[in-house]
């Protein structure tokens, strides 16, 4: 078994001879044995061990029992107690994730302390076939069949290679003790569900289930960089910028779901929303879908992503005075200094607002305006609007008002620039 981790360890060049390695360690049997393992390989060695309060006599018992084993086999150890419950809810978040967030969080301050190759944790082969199952019924892409991958963001696997069973058998031929958390034995987590339940049933049907799910993990994981790529370039055809889709070359795509799902994949949305999306294309203008983060509109032959509260908030217009009229163009105006009797206010547009464009006499309402250049819904709902006083002088980026228009009789000019 040591031969094949460390086969494994040199054709996934997770970390090399020469360096420290960290190892998490938290006394079961996992994690010693993988810490006996690098240790008989001779790798250079630092155990880290994290104490999260969260099961009384057994979290000392088992701190106490990686401190033994550590100073037994000459493995230098760092360890580290957290008040997770406080944590938790001072983050609003649950005990699982924040006991992961804690640990990890003093893993990677250690990884850059110790100048360190990596961290080298115990997930086998059973682990990974678990998280195939958990990614499976949460809901997932493709990126969620690899499972967990041999070497990412400085987290090492080295033990993805063996089961445990092949573990326990190894600390059973060297008569090497280790803990057991009674929590792994509880079924209110869903992995725990999926250990103690699901697996099982599987076994019964497929005996060797945990070496064909590890390895349908390692399919996926080999396929994704061409799947990547052949979507990018597709994604590279379609897009019209960053923040918008041409529907058109959507229809005409069959991948459309996929290509939906790859483009809107860190930004919150859901896989049933998605789905909605892609079976939306011919639906009428104006749909649209939120986030957390983002909102998508479909607009005529669109799809435009836009994050939450960001436009409004980045548009700011420069004031000064000017001699003459020097420039035309979107992002900027100009007006008589002498017919501004008020300071010039912004906001964004609401409802009722109106003012008189550029060389007409009537008044329109802002809404109207909007429509009439084809505005977006969220280009109407973001529009920044300059006012003097009560009187809206100009919608900001487009049209000025009449009313303060420069003249022959104008003696004093402001202009307005958007930066």
């Amino acid at each position: 078994m040591k031969e094949k981790v460390r086969k494994y360890i040199q054709t996934n060049q997770l970390f090399s001879q020469k360096g420290l390695v960290l190892v998490g360690v938290s006394g079961g049997a996992d994690s010693v044995a993988l810490l006996l393992i690098l240790k008989e390989l001779g790798y250079q060695l630092q155990a880290l061990h994290c104490n999260f309060h969260l099961r009384q006599e057994e979290s000392d018992r088992d701190e106490k029992f990686v401190i033994k084993l550590c100073r037994e086999k000459g493995i230098p150890l760092l360890t580290k107690h957290f008040k997770t419950n406080e944590y938790a809810k001072s983050e609003s978040i649950s005990i699982e994730m924040a006991a992961r967030e804690l640990r990890y969080n003093w893993f990677y301050d250690t990884l850059s302390a110790n100048n360190a190759q990596c961290i080298a944790v115990a997930h086998h082969k059973n682990d990974q076939a678990e998280t195939l199952l958990l990614n499976l019924i949460r809901g997932t892409g493709i990126r969620g069949l690899a499972g967990m991958y041999p070497l990412r963001n400085k987290i090492a696997r080295p033990l993805l290679c063996i089961t445990r069973q092949e573990i326990l058998d190894y600390l059973s031929q060297i008569k090497q003790e280790y803990v057991t958390d009674s929590t792994n034995l509880e079924r209110d987590a869903t992995r725990n569900k999926i250990r103690l339940d699901i697996l099982p049933q599987l076994a019964a049907i497929n005996p060797n289930i945990i070496n064909t799910l590890s390895d349908t993990c390692s399919i996926v994981m080999s396929s994704i960089p061409f799947y990547e790529k052949g979507t990018q370039e597709e994604l590279e055809q379609i897009k019209l910028n960053e923040s918008e889709l041409d529907i058109n070359s959507l229809r005409k795509s069959r991948n459309a779901a996929v290509l939906i799902y790859e483009w809107l994949k860190d930004k919150g949305f859901t896989n049933s929303q998605n789905a909605e999306i892609a079976g939306a294309l011919d639906s009428v203008s104006g749909k649209f879908w939120e986030s957390q983060t983002h909102r998508l509109l479909k607009d005529r032959n669109k799809l435009i992503l836009q994050e939450k509260n960001k436009d409004a908030d980045n548009l700011h217009v420069v004031q000064e005075e000017v001699e003459s009229i020097t420039e035309k163009s979107p992002s900027t105006a100009y007006f008589d200094k002498d017919k501004l009797k008020a300071p010039i206010t912004y906001r964004t547009a609401k409802e009722g607002d109106w003012f008189i464009p550029f060389g007409m006499k009537g008044r329109k309402l802002v809404s109207d305006y909007l429509t009439d250049i084809k505005a977006t819904r969220f280009e109407k709902e973001n529009q920044l609007l300059a006012l003097c006083g009560e009187d809206i002088i100009w919608v900001v980026g487009h049209r000025s008002d009449n009313r303060y228009r420069v003249d022959k009789n104008t003696k004093h000019i402001v202009k307005l620039t958007i930066t």
